[in-house]
């Protein structure tokens, strides 16, 4: 043995190492046996027993004792935490306490073992669990022992002054003559603290220190010394660390790197002549020392501080149990202070203070960590007013009965208007009912998934109630995305029915244990009043979804390369519809086209709003265009807009005033101030443009702000306001700290309106549904926003490569997976770049191939298997990737799409001919003002999609190409070629289809 641990063999087991671990799910107790038994084998320091003055493997592994759960990891008040482990029984067992959480303590005695040395059994022990070898911890030197290999120089540092004297007070106060054990204190912070041990010690000097002094014992691990040892022994010595008057925490933590430097932990060596003590002598010395520090009410220190570090969680998580947190209890010794201990994991910090119970000690424990918390985690950082969002729900009925009551109270009433004529809201319900009827007749319900392959039409919107009506959720899918991803996104959802309406039923896009059924058969009989019966009481009797039930299910692009499906519970669908309708003053007047797709969440907020306030919906069949839009606004009689900043933008470009719109709500992508006073400008004075933000794991939006001209004229983009009813928006930094106000920090999302989490993807779940040290439940965005002076949130941008394309989210990560499907594809790159002089950005894709290819053989692979907004705008064959001097691939130095002399095998290099005729050439100036690039760069066969346009720039270029080149009259036959502008868009073809249209000519010609 060495000194200190045969000083702490005379303390009989008083002082016990522990570390906590909480989890969720299950962990077998026979199987945590059996696995205590192996990584004891591995760590033979966790079987020590006392044999005289040295210690022996006793051979017994640690026993694991099954306690009554849950554990209270809060107050900490089991007394099977305050059971000595003598030197001389077993001096390492483990506790398991079932219940939720799950919780896992590991202890041992102080005498075998430190924090650091305890934890190699530890990771042991569940990489047992796991099915791995243990990694062990052989080593058997003491500190002594270690410390003799070290290459040290020779002679120890001094003993800094006035070490060992009972000098200090205490910042928990006075302690009563005879000690009621142990007491912890525990408080989690988020985020991880960079000299954590500093800022701690300084604010505790400057709070309880005499005249804002104190002298700190700041344990260090020796292993520093020999990063290759592996020992579950105690190799930990006492760094004495003094903070004077007035001391930044800058100054504590240079003060303490210069003592490390320097080995000045290694100073403060326990006497060796103890160890000729007899115990008896020591257990008298102990006993002396506390009741010094109890008299004069004065102790070693201010107290004992130690940060142990990070830790992966899954190094302690196994099947079936998933770490959550783990922190660790210290104990006291004679005379001694307060002992602080600290660790990281999962964006918190564990902070647990442990000392002698006495009258007002838990009172005051909590005072000091409320102290320690401010200093690391101001709470000015961490409340921000806008987050008071409160607000009861005006009724606890779903969205399901609401929209029953109001076809009951407004049957006659228009519900759906659009190129299919008016639905009524009873005539709506009788289909509705017929699709739950057929749906629960198969079995359909709660807990059923149903996918919807409609466009927005009748059928559409009737199928979604019908589904909802079943009590399953609906997954819609867009008839524009190609078969091969709509099959793997049914698959995917195990979707078991799947609603397709006629257009579509010939698709061969559904999966197997798919069942198919038509919406317009199931709908026939509904259609006529007379066979269907009213909307009253003969109707479908809804199935009674409770609130964590799912509404529905959207697909978005993953950043693995694999989509993910976001599930909406009705309870945050609920939230939603409420706080909207008040927010955007939807009523029974309000009516509101369907512009979006069904598979973008957006499209509820046009849905679910004007049918559960008794106003109506109109159906676009269409996709937009400027002169479905124009039709929209001058003839619809719709008074009521939601859409993307693109599609505002387009609709600035007709140069229109439409008359009796009151609310445009614009969502999906960055609003810039240029596009919303244009807006302002085109509905007039008496319209809002409110801007909402929201992904789709918060339901569909979750903050607003209404565009005032008079104030945000001067800044570059539209604020996206306050947080919605019940919804808080918190701004941390990377280490997942609070930002101090006006700061930019990435938002996480709380409250009513958060996703269940991913389809089948607890991974993700875990990494983008956090909690905070609270408890609050987030979801990380990936988006950068800073709270304005004015008291709104701006937002900033992103933290990662995800770029928004028509107000969809697209990770480069999914699309260059998918192209690298290709047999001749090696290795792909996929960037988002902005086009010179426009905004918003375009994907371009950089190919390695192994093989021959070209760029159109890979755009049409991409466009077999990837929604259209996600094809790139430009594939481009490189010889070589660049790469950056740490491994990754240098992004700025891949040729760029859009120089003016491009390099081999750029899409955009052109051989420019002089221009035939004068239609030619007005085109080409449409093209290059649209795209921003030089109009001698654009020849017959410049693909516009290529030149790096997406969809929206491509609906402007046609526009343009309509109110520049085309007479009045002629814009309806050249709209109508849409479709082949798309699939094949060449200046050539583009230009003989305005010939035609111009002449009237049916076959263009090329």
């Amino acid at each position: 043995m060495s000194a200190e641990e045969w000083l702490y063999v005379g303390m009989g087991g008083r002082n016990t190492i522990q570390h906590v671990i909480e989890g969720d799910g299950t962990l077998d107790a026979e199987e945590l046996r059996t696995a205590v038994a192996a990584a004891s084998t591995a760590c033979p320091g966790t079987r020590l027993r006392r044999q005289g003055r040295r210690w022996v493997d006793s051979g017994t592994a640690p026993l694991v004792h099954v306690l009554p759960g849950p554990f209270d990891g809060q107050l900490l008040d089991s007394p099977a935490l305050r059971k000595p482990l003598s030197p001389s029984g077993p001096t390492c067992e483990v506790l398991l306490f079932p219940g939720d959480p799950v919780t896992v303590v590991f202890r041992a005695c102080h005498a075998v073992t430190d924090a650091r040395g305890l934890l190699p059994w530890a990771v042991d022990v569940f990489r047992v669990l796991r099915g791995e070898q243990p990694l062990g911890a052989p080593a058997r030197w003491n500190s002594d022992e270690f410390l003799r290999q070290l290459d040290l120089p020779d002679g120890l540092p001094p003993i800094p002054q006035g070490v060992g004297k009972l000098a200090w007070p205490s910042p928990l106060g006075q302690l009563p003559r005879r000690g009621r054990g142990v007491l912890w204190r525990r408080r989690t912070v988020d985020g991880s603290h960079p000299a954590i041990t500093a800022k701690v010690t300084t604010a505790l000097a400057a709070e309880y220190g005499p005249e804002g002094r104190g002298q700190f014992f700041v344990p260090v691990d020796l292993r520093r010394h020999d990063a290759t040892i592996r020992s579950t022994a105690w190799l930990s010595q006492a760094l004495v660390l003094d903070v004077a008057p007035g001391d930044s925490w800058e100054e504590t933590h240079r003060r303490m790197l210069t003592a490390l430097s320097a080995k000045e932990e290694l100073a403060l060596r326990t006497e060796p002549r103890l160890l000729q003590a007899p115990l008896p002598v020591l257990r008298l010395l102990s006993a002396a020392v506390d009741r010094a520090a109890v008299r004069k009410g004065r102790f070693s220190a201010l107290g004992f501080v130690t940060h142990l570090g990070a830790f992966a969680l899954q190094d302690f998580s196994a099947a079936g149990f998933r770490a959550r947190t783990l922190y660790t209890l210290g104990g006291t010794g004679p005379g001694s202070p307060p002992s602080i201990e600290m660790t990281e994991s999962a964006g918190h910090t564990e902070i647990t203070l442990a000392w002698q119970d006495g009258p007002g000690v838990a009172e005051r424990a909590e005072a000091l960590l409320d102290h320690v918390e401010e200093a690391l985690s101001p709470r000015a950082h961490r409340h921000w007013a806008g987050n008071d969002t409160a607000r009861a729900l005006p009724t606890d009925r779903s969205v399901v009965r609401l929209f029953r009551e109001q076809v009951r109270r407004t049957p006659d009433r228009v519900a759906l208007s659009g190129p299919e004529g008016t639905v009524t809201y009873a005539e709506l319900s009788r289909r509705a009912d017929a699709v739950a009827a057929e749906l629960a007749r198969r079995g359909a319900g709660r807990g059923s998934v149903v996918a919807l392959l409609a466009g927005r039409s009748v059928a559409g919107v009737a199928g979604l109630w019908g589904v909802l009506r079943a009590g399953a959720c609906y997954l819609p899918v867009d008839a524009q995305h190609p078969d091969i991803r709509l099959a793997g996104l049914l698959a995917d959802a195990g979707a078991a029915y799947c609603l397709v309406e006629r257009p579509y039923e010939q698709r061969d896009c559904i999966p197997d244990g798919c069942v198919p059924l038509v919406l317009d058969e199931l709908m026939a009989a509904a259609a006529d009043p007379e066979r269907s019966g009213a909307a009253g009481d003969d109707a479908f009797e809804d199935v009674e979804v409770a609130p964590d039930d799912l509404a529905y299910l959207i697909y978005t692009s993953g950043s693995t390369g694999r989509p993910k499906g976001v599930q909406i519970e009705h309870r945050s669908l609920q939230h939603y519809v409420h706080w909207a309708t008040r927010e955007f003053g939807v009523d029974a007047e309000t009516r509101l086209p369907l512009l979006t797709s069904p598979s973008f969440d957006v499209s509820g907020t046009s849905v679910f709003l004007p049918l559960l306030a008794g106003g109506e919906v109109i159906l676009l069949r269409d996709e937009p265009h400027h002169l479905s839009l124009r039709r929209l606004l001058a003839e619809s009689g719709a008074n009521t807009l939601n859409l993307t900043p693109s599609h505002l933008d387009l609709i600035g470009q007709l140069d229109m005033h439409p008359v009796g719109f009151r609310t445009i709500i614009v969502i999906g992508e960055q609003l810039r101030v240029e596009v919303a006073a244009r807006a302002q400008e085109m509905f007039g004075d008496g319209c809002r443009i409110v801007n909402e933000y929201g992904p789709t794991e918060a339901t569909i939006g979750c903050t607003a702000y209404t565009f005032r001209p008079e104030t945000d004229l001067h800044r570059a983009v539209v604020p996206i306001g306050m947080p919605a009813d019940n919804t808080q928006v918190f701004l941390l930094d990377a280490q997942r700290r609070f930002v101090a106000p006006g700061e930019v920090g990435e938002m996480y999302l709380g409250g009513a309106q958060l996703a269940r989490g991913y389809r089948g993807r607890p991974d993700l779940d875990r990494e983008r549904f956090p909690r905070l040290a609270d408890g609050t439940r987030v979801y990380r965005t990936g988006d950068l926003a800073r709270v304005l002076p004015s008291g709104g949130l701006e937002f900033i941008g992103r933290i990662d490569n995800q770029v928004k394309v028509r107000g969809h989210r697209v990770e480069p990560a999914e699309v260059a997976q998918c192209l690298e499907g290709h047999p001749a594809a090696a290795r792909v790159v996929v960037v988002a770049r902005a086009r010179p002089g426009r905004p918003g950005k375009s994907l371009f894709a950089y190919v390695l191939a192994h093989a021959e290819v070209t760029p159109k053989e890979l755009t049409a692979f991409a466009a077999e298997r990837l929604p259209r907004y996600m094809v790139p705008a430009a594939i481009v064959l490189v010889s070589e990737l660049p790469y950056t001097v740490s491994g990754k691939v240098d992004e700025k130095a891949l040729p760029d799409p859009f120089t003016e002399e491009p390099g081999a095998g750029s899409p955009l290099r052109a051989e420019v001919a002089a221009p035939v005729d004068p239609v030619e050439e007005a085109v080409a100036q449409v093209w290059a003002r649209t795209l921003g690039v030089e109009r001698c760069r654009l020849d017959g066969q410049a693909d516009f999609h290529r030149m790096g346009g997406d969809s929206l720039s491509l609906l402007a270029m046609v526009a343009g190409v309509c109110r520049e080149v085309l007479e009045s009259g002629r814009e309806e036959a050249f709209m109508a070629q849409l479709a082949t502008i798309i699939s094949e868009p060449t200046l050539d073809r583009v230009v003989a289809l305005s010939r035609a249209a111009a002449t009237g000519d049916r076959q263009p010609q090329v």
